[in-house]
């Protein structure tokens, strides 16, 4: 008995640090593919200029300077943070529903972000004197009411029961799109085509701004999230057993669902509606690394950032001086990546 006590430690140690060696090995793949987003473009721009122009900071004057901290360097790092929240936001939906195809596009959070954003595109709303802001605002705030409505009629009706919740989202997907529809329809020529702009997800509009909330929003979540990984570990495993464990599930899908919907909510704001990384990152990150929450809450990050940089390389180099929006992108890869599973008749 001791030696096998012994060999299932050792065991587990060895496992731990092929998770941890894989992580960093990721991790620098990401750091490659940054540079390389960073630097693809119109303009001419060398690896030698990028990084002097860099280390010069953003207050030298210049036309490469202007273009890397300007436009540049803040896409990039908005697919960091876009890609972490979303690839995070995904995991944690899958877990507390125990559904390989949950997301927070399937239940809600971005069509309600989208009525927002056409609401504002439109009207103005919420009436900010700094106009920039008006968008992002009432996307983010919409999209946090549906996550609301969501997690407290599911609670208070049912008891935090997965299939309830999962049909509130469907009913909230299907409510905001028919009036996202409908704003559209009396949008003007150009009214409309600025939402549809918004609809595609697009990493043309990044801000400095967006990299800072998004960022820390990120940050404090993922802490939050690490501090409940043995819970929804447990969850993982089954209701009955996690219930055994003394884990109040109810509480614990409420709170996660809010944390993942504020994720989506804030990433979605900045850049639009960006699908299925939120469903392909955290398929990815179990193949590598289990269900161990310790480690598949930060690779389902990672892969949510390497999915979007990626993407966002592809949608450079699609055309010559034109960026295709990201979501474009997105979508065509979580088809391939759906399509492919369906063949291998696995759905997680």
């Amino acid at each position: 008995m001791k030696n096998i006590a012994v060999n299932s430690i050792a065991n587990y140690q060895r496992l731990s640090r092929k998770r941890i060696i894989f992580l960093w090995g990721i991790g620098t793949f990401l750091v490659l593919a940054g540079i390389t987003d960073m630097l693809i473009g119109s303009s001419s721009l060398t690896l030698p200029d990028a990084f002097r122009i860099l280390f010069e900071g953003p207050s030298v004057r210049g036309k490469y300077n202007s273009i890397v901290w300007g436009i540049r360097l803040p896409m990039t790092l908005t697919c960091f943070c876009v890609g972490a929240s979303l690839g995070l936001a995904g995991e944690q939906m899958q877990t507390i529903l125990n559904n390989p195809l949950a997301s927070p596009y399937t239940l809600g959070v971005s069509s309600a972000a989208g009525f927002g954003a056409a609401l504002s595109v439109i009207y103005g709303f919420p009436f900010l004197p700094a106009k920039w802001l008006n968008v992002p605002l009432s996307a983010l705030m919409f999209a946090l009411i549906a996550s609301v409505v969501i997690a407290y009629s599911s609670s208070r009706r049912s008891g935090g029961d997965t299939k309830t919740m999962i049909l509130f989202g469907i009913v909230i997907t299907f409510f905001f799109s028919a009036l996202q529809s409908l704003l559209q329809y009396m949008a003007t020529q150009s009214q409309a085509a600025e939402i549809l702009h918004w609809l595609f997800g697009s990493l043309s509009k990044a801000t400095w701004s967006g990299v800072a909330v998004c960022s820390v929003v990120f940050a404090v979540i993922f802490g939050v999230s690490i501090k409940f990984s043995w819970s929804l570990t447990a969850l993982s495993a089954g209701e009955d057993r996690a219930k055994s464990l003394g884990i109040n599930t109810v509480v614990l899908r409420v709170q996660t669902f809010i944390m993942s919907a504020l994720l989506t909510a804030t990433a979605v704001s900045y850049v639009g509606s960006i699908g299925f990384v939120g469903l392909v990152a955290p398929h990815f990150a179990r193949i590598y690394v289990g269900e161990d929450q310790r480690y598949l809450a930060p690779a389902s990050a990672i892969f949510g950032i390497a999915i979007l940089l990626v993407s966002s390389i592809i949608s450079k180099r699609i055309k010559t001086g034109v960026i295709i929006p990201v979501g474009i992108i997105t979508n065509l890869v979580g088809v391939c990546f759906l399509a492919y599973q369906v063949m291998r008749g696995k759905t997680s």
